[in-house]
């Protein structure tokens, strides 16, 4: 198991910390060094990625942060038909990923016919561009991965919501406290573990997001949902012959470099909290 796990595992990184140092096509190389990392350091196309990454974090910790940590509260409180609504917050998650996609963009037709501007006419909102503008394009696709990826989150406060003594929840009641001041008061100091590790686990994610803005918009559009790793494809990807692989892992060893110091950090500053 050992040996699988290092061949499997660690083999591929250290070839891809190699091969950042090379100019190669994966027949021919030829060794430059740090080169590649200069290269893509100076490049501005890249700068605007981070950018989009970073914005694309913000608003998914933003919305979809919190929103599986509420829903998961709202459901423990309920009484009867807790596994279908579990079910049906799960069932996102079942459905394969690129089909999401392809689905919600659907949904996202500019035309006043199409899905969404056909429920905002309802009330009387004119029809909106949704991906096809450069403003609304990444909060559209923060509020399709959020639709996605909540369910699984949910399940995990759920569990987690089980192992929170229920005398504490009688105390508090005893002392009068609301629905919302048992969440305050008892459900989030209880929970504060896990709260740290699925925080750190979403930024990870976040970081990473390649199939929304490679599937809706292909980076587009002018650009505005270009992120870290499509980015990484397209160095990699760009043409039929192949592009500059070594541009492409020397970008993926920094991203990779980055998340691991983040996350050490993380992990030193909330190691107290967490556990007190």
């Amino acid at each position: 198991m050992l040996f699988v796990f290092v061949f499997f595992s660690w083999s591929p990184i250290v070839q891809s910390v190699v091969m950042s140092l090379q100019k190669t096509n994966l027949i021919v190389s030829e060794w430059v060094g740090f080169d590649n990392y200069l290269a893509v350091i100076g490049d501005p196309e890249l700068g605007r990625a981070v950018i989009n990454t970073l914005w694309f974090a913000v608003l998914a910790l933003l919305f979809g942060f919190p929103l599986p940590l509420l829903m998961a509260v709202l459901m423990s409180e309920v009484r009867r038909g807790k596994g279908i609504y579990s079910a049906l917050a799960y069932l996102p998650v079942v459905i394969p990923p690129v089909v999401a996609v392809l689905l919600w963009k659907f949904f996202y037709s500019a035309d006043p016919s199409g899905v969404f501007n056909t429920v905002l006419g309802f009330v009387g909102i004119p029809p909106q561009p949704w991906i096809q503008d450069a403003v609304q394009a990444m909060p559209s696709l923060v509020l399709e991965a959020t639709w996605a990826g909540a369910g699984g989150s949910i399940i995990i406060y759920l569990a987690a919501l089980l192992g929170v003594p229920p005398e504490l929840y009688d105390a508090a009641e005893v002392d009068g406290a609301g629905i919302w001041k048992k969440v305050w008061h008892v459900t989030l100091p209880q929970l504060r573990g896990i709260l740290f590790i699925m925080l750190i686990l979403q930024v990870i994610a976040t970081a990473q997001v390649f199939l929304e803005p490679f599937l809706f918009t292909g980076g587009g559009p002018a650009g505005a949902t270009k992120t870290v790793l499509l980015y990484i494809y397209d160095k990699a990807f760009r043409n039929s012959l192949g592009g500059d692989y070594g541009e492409a892992t020397a970008v993926s060893v920094l991203l990779a470099i980055v998340l691991a110091l983040l996350s050490w950090l993380y992990f030193k500053l909330t190691d107290r909290w967490s556990t007190t």
